[in-house]
């Protein structure tokens, strides 16, 4: 009995590292030379990139993950997908393509938009595959059967922005599918090596430190802090960076908060860059036992309100089921607090436009 079970662990550490190290989903490995590069930083410490509480994500035992896995799988949560395929706006290419107006978004669902901004196309965590997951097998099917726009009908992509690697953000799929078509990649330390392992040039990536700022033309990109973790396999957790973002033009200012849990980090960065015209929140794929790297709603709106935004989308919702929260909780509670709070809360269906000079619009009911 005692060798079965020996020959049975032996066998799953096999296959398992078989899987990751030839199955191209699970991205590439941050050296021992790139980490060096890495010691300047002050969220590097001992290997690996750290929250400003360094005690967050605290990590759990293997029983501890155990239980969040049975529950995950096995819990049924009422409401816990639409009962039946989301309906999305499809947006016309030519139309998109030649956009030459005000700033402008496009939501895809979760965190994934397409920012249209003096002239230029810029897609933000661009997850853009059915699963949010290293294959098909290990997660569920987005809420939607179809994208507002294929990704073959994509304008040219000026500039992509990622947040951290976590697989509902940085998708090995579209990242194929979109890099002949993208100049440049804005994201936070380490993450390039997920997309050089994918064909992208390194000449195209630029790597950012929280509070760095660069020009992308005429539009300033700040990599800001969020309360997060990273890692795509269990061996290579926090060896990149996780972050938000602010992107502001002459006349526009945009906050994207990534994910991560709620902390002071939404006042200093509202005191150093806001206010901002608009800010994507993070708001879903929340629970009790991981309350410090995703916020619940209500800290949703008041992060809103720290960052001195003019008006708050929900986002991190919409999409997938990560959580065991109804799949409608999220915008529910956050439009409660919200009110409450006086804060304008935009609520676009899926692909409908965004328009910055015309916020809080669209703000209807819609799920």
């Amino acid at each position: 009995m005692l060798l079965s079970i020996v020959i049975l662990i032996a066998s799953l550490v096999i296959i398992y590292l078989a899987f990751v190290n030839f199955y191209p989903s699970f991205g590439g490995d941050v050296s021992k030379e790139r980490k060096a590069l890495y010691l300047s930083s002050k969220q590097f410490k001992d290997g690996a990139f750290v929250n400003t509480k360094e005690d967050i994500p605290e990590d759990a035992s293997f029983s501890e993950m155990l239980s969040i896995a049975r529950k995950f799988f096995f819990q049924k949560v009422e409401n816990g997908r639409p009962e039946k395929e989301l309906e999305v706006q499809k947006i016309d290419s030519i139309a998109l393509a030649g956009h030459r107006g005000g700033t402008q978004l496009v939501w895809f669902g979760h965190s994934a938009f397409l920012l249209q901004m003096n002239g230029k196309n810029i897609l933000i965590d661009p997850m853009f595959g059915k699963v949010p997951a290293p294959h098909p097998w290990f997660g569920a099917n987005r809420f939607t059967k179809e994208l507002p726009i294929e990704i073959e009908k994509l304008p040219k992509i000026d500039a992509v922005v990622i947040s951290h690697d976590h697989y509902d953000h940085l998708d090995y799929g579209s990242i194929k599918k979109l890099k002949d078509k993208v100049e440049a990649y804005y994201v936070p330390l380490g993450v390039g090596v997920h997309l050089e392992a994918w064909g992208v040039g390194s000449d195209r990536i630029t790597e950012m430190d929280w509070w760095e700022e660069t020009m992308f033309e005429d539009i300033q990109l700040a990599c800001t802090p969020a309360q997060h973790f990273s890692g795509r396999k269990f061996t290579n957790g926090q060896s990149t960076l996780w972050s938000s973002w602010v992107i502001k033009s002459d006349g526009t200012s945009i906050y994207f908060s990534g994910d991560g849990g709620y902390g002071p980090h939404f006042k200093q960065i509202g005191e150093q860059y806001g206010p901002f015209d608009f800010a994507m929140m993070e708001c879903g794929q929340y629970n009790k036992m991981w309350p410090d790297i995703h916020m619940f709603p209500e800290e949703t709106a008041q992060a809103g309100v720290d960052v001195q935004a003019k008006a708050l989308m929900a986002i991190h919702w919409g999409a997938f089921k990560l959580a065991l929260h109804s799949w409608t909780d999220p915008i529910e509670r956050v439009s409660k607090k919200a009110k409450e709070l006086q804060i304008p809360l935009v609520t676009p269906q899926i692909g409908e436009p965004i328009v910055i000079d015309e916020l809080p619009k669209p703000n209807r009911v819609w799920w």
